[in-house]
């Protein structure tokens, strides 16, 4: 089940809201939970016992290694939990490509390649691991005392609105409010989580389901046969699908989060107005990259470390193992390994060459900087990747695809949105619409206007049927 779809939002969602509203603080949780598993075993019936038999396990763990004071016996309590939830996300994630590579040198070397059937990725494993591993890092640091309920901390992991694809919470940031959160659950914050829901559900539905429909046509074509105008159209499509799509998602989760009290932390900031690699992974994926920093980056040394070899070190083996989080696939390797590039490179030179150069050349660079990366990243063939990069700057033009007045419409919104804080009238607009506290007067404009956008992409959901979700592969 997905945030988009018919089921969800006319079915699922009136149900459960009705039913957390209606009933008394002390069952609140227990009506997330049921929702949540309901949510998940609706898409993945077979694995969420694997969610619920491995959280069981590792709240235990956990639980024994916080009330023990013996330093020996709670590295080795945090060993085996980060090894459970690893090894989980390894075999059901990595396995097919590593054996697969594993069969390719040995095919090679004329020798017999090795048996494995392929197993089916379940949803949203790369997430639900992350903040496993947050829980029993945070109570190890001492960050927070850990859960006393088995079924709250099932709470934390399970809980539906971003269980699929985040925002990737870490434990510290919403143990208190699993507890309690009765000062989060007010009218405004109800409002206001609406309106950010249906913001996020018209970016999906309105935005990225257009441009995504036109970029798997291009994606899914001969790449010979490809122009550089097609080519182009199809990699700038994707490129603010992916925007409109992942963003529209956090949306909708930090939106429903609000509607029962929770606050979620921000997960993109209007990433394509960046002036460089670095900036950029300041504002998209916030949630990964806070992890990715505060659990692997620091432990490594960060930028604390007496080499600036150790360091750019650091940084690369950061983006590498991000870009293997997003898919195991070369491609997402490269991807990984290119955003990484870029880092050492700012870090470097890049960042003081280009000051000297003025701000709109600097965003346009590093918007085509981060364009040529999404190749890699859509794409999962290697050589194809190669061959769609050629086909972008061979400069011809012979289109055999057809774009209509739709598709034109919807890119020119997209691009316009996609660039709308750059102005400082359009960022005060955007704070104010995201961030600020609503007089009655705007909260009478945004429930109409959210209706409006409701029914509209209600309309769009039943009529288009192109309705995909980017990150479940992930």
């Amino acid at each position: 089940m997905v945030f988009s779809s018919i089921v969800f939002l006319l079915f699922f969602l009136p149900l459960f809201l009705s039913a957390y509203y209606l009933v008394g603080k002390k069952f609140k949780n227990i009506v997330i939970l049921i929702g949540s598993i309901f949510f998940y075993s609706w898409g993945a019936p077979k694995f969420i016992f694997v969610i619920l038999l491995t959280t069981l396990i590792d709240f235990y763990i956990v639980k024994y290694m916080s009330l023990t004071e013996e330093r020996l016996k709670r590295k080795i309590m945090l060993t085996i939990s980060v090894s459970i939830n690893l090894g989980l996300l390894f075999y059901f994630k990595y396995s097919n490509f590593f054996i697969g590579n594993v069969n390719f040198c040995l095919s090679i070397l004329g020798i017999k390649e090795i048996y494995w059937t392929k197993l089916v990725l379940p949803i949203g494993i790369s997430f639900y691991t992350f903040e496993t591993l947050t829980y029993v890092v945070d109570v190890y640091s001492r960050v927070h005392k850990p859960l006393n309920n088995f079924w709250d901390y099932q709470l934390y992991i399970i809980l539906f609105p971003k269980l699929i694809a985040g925002p990737i919470i870490r434990y510290h940031e919403i143990s208190d409010q699993i507890v309690d959160r009765s000062h989060n659950e007010n009218t405004e914050n109800k409002l206001t989580g609406f309106y950010r829901f249906i913001i996020g559900l018209s970016k999906k539905i309105l935005i990225a389901n257009v441009l995504g429909y036109q970029a798997d046509k291009i994606f899914g074509s001969n790449y010979y046969d490809i122009d550089t105008f097609s080519a182009w159209i199809g990699i700038l499509a994707y490129t603010f699908q992916i925007f409109f799509d992942f963003s529209g998602y956090s949306d909708m989760a930090i939106g429903l989060g609000k509607m029962i009290g929770f606050k979620f932390p921000e997960n993109f900031n209007n990433p394509y107005v960046s002036q460089n690699i670095t900036e950029f992974w300041k504002r998209w994926h916030i949630s990964l990259g806070n992890w990715m920093r505060n659990y692997l980056y620091i432990p490594l040394g960060g930028n604390r470390v007496n080499s600036k070899y150790r360091l750019y070190f650091n940084l690369w083996f950061v983006f590498l193992a991000s870009g293997l989080w997003h898919g195991a696939s070369w491609t997402f390797i490269i991807w990984g390994a290119y955003h990484g590039l870029f880092m050492i490179l700012e870090r470097s030179f890049l960042i003081k060459l280009m000051s000297k150069s003025g701000k709109l050349f600097r965003i346009i660079l590093t918007f085509l900087v981060v364009v040529i990366g999404w190749v890699f990243f859509r794409i999962d063939n290697l050589s194809n990747a190669f061959l769609f990069l050629k086909r972008m700057f061979t400069f011809t033009y012979n289109p055999t695809i057809h774009y209509d007045i739709q598709f034109y419409t919807i890119f020119i919104i997209a691009t316009f949105f996609s660039f709308f804080t750059l102005p400082e009238k359009g960022r005060l607009i955007h704070e104010k619409i995201y961030y600020n506290i609503y007089p009655l007067k705007r909260h009478l404009l945004m429930t109409s206007i959210s209706i409006l956008l409701f029914i509209i992409s209600i309309s769009s959901i039943t009529s288009f049927g192109f309705n995909p979700f980017i990150y479940f592969r992930f």
